[in-house]
């Protein structure tokens, strides 16, 4: 997982909902033997399969337990291999992600069903990166889940479909902050290769994953990538890329 070197992943978030941010650092997970490497840029073919159906209903699964340490291996968009470890650490409604896999990665993550929606930068803190995880109802219509790294409640969202088909499309966005505060925005989603193009309507933009009905966007400008894990009885199994490119890596989590 390489990220300067999990990635230049890169994605971006002006966030609809922006918040000063200050998290703590716990403590660093030990040392693995290789690195990710960054994702190539636009132009290079994609990877098939980041649209892979999951049939899992995860509107109503009873949120795991997923706090811990454990064993991570991937493969970067390349297919270059590698390992490390991670800690997830729960800070109220949201969960710190701390990576280590040939250099250190920390991010923040909410929990959805049985998906975890992870984004991610390069170094101690994931200061400046923001996730939101939708579910997608049968009109077509998108209910959502969202985190921003040093703030450890998490806003909600729903985006009532204007126009398009399938993901892609006009929304109209309504939410919450985690302070109460409600916003509106427009949505727009677009295709981008194997993954989806996010823009609202105060200049905030990221990039996201279409698993099945769920989708993981991740949110923060160039230094910020993004993971969706699905959370298996071992562990997580997740997939992860970033803004600029539609090739996307994979990883595991086996819980120590």
């Amino acid at each position: 997982m390489k990220l300067q070197t999990r990635a230049h992943v890169t994605l971006a978030f002006a966030l609809l909902f922006a918040f000063a941010v200050g998290c703590k650092s716990s403590g660093t997970a030990s040392s693995s033997t290789s690195s990710k490497t960054d994702p190539p840029k636009n132009g290079d073919s994609a990877i098939s399969g980041a649209d892979t159906q999951h049939s899992t209903n995860r509107k109503h699964a009873t949120p795991a337990d997923i706090a811990g340490k454990y064993d991570v291996v991937g493969n970067n968009p390349d297919g270059g291999a590698y390992k490390g470890t991670l800690e997830i650490i729960q800070h109220g409604d949201v969960y710190q992600f701390r990576w280590n896999a040939g250099t250190q990665y920390d991010g923040v993550g909410v929990t959805n069903g049985n998906v975890v929606a992870v984004a991610f930068a390069n170094g101690e803190n994931g200061k400046g990166c923001g996730v939101v995880d939708y579910e997608i109802a049968d009109d077509g219509a998108l209910d959502g889940k969202w985190g921003y790294w040093g703030t450890n409640e998490a806003g909600i969202e729903k985006a009532t479909r204007t126009g398009g088909s399938g993901l892609a499309g006009d929304y109209d966005a309504t939410g919450k902050n985690p302070n109460g505060k409600e916003y509106k925005a427009k949505l727009t989603v677009e295709p981008a290769g194997n993954l989806y193009r996010f823009v609202w309507s105060n200049n905030t933009d990221g990039v996201g994953i279409k698993q099945g009905t769920n989708v993981a966007v991740g949110i923060g400008g160039a230094r910020c990538g993004f993971v969706a894990y699905e959370i298996r009885p071992d562990g997580l199994e997740g997939i992860w890329g970033g803004y600029g490119t539609d090739q996307t890596g994979t990883e595991k989590a086996t819980k120590q």
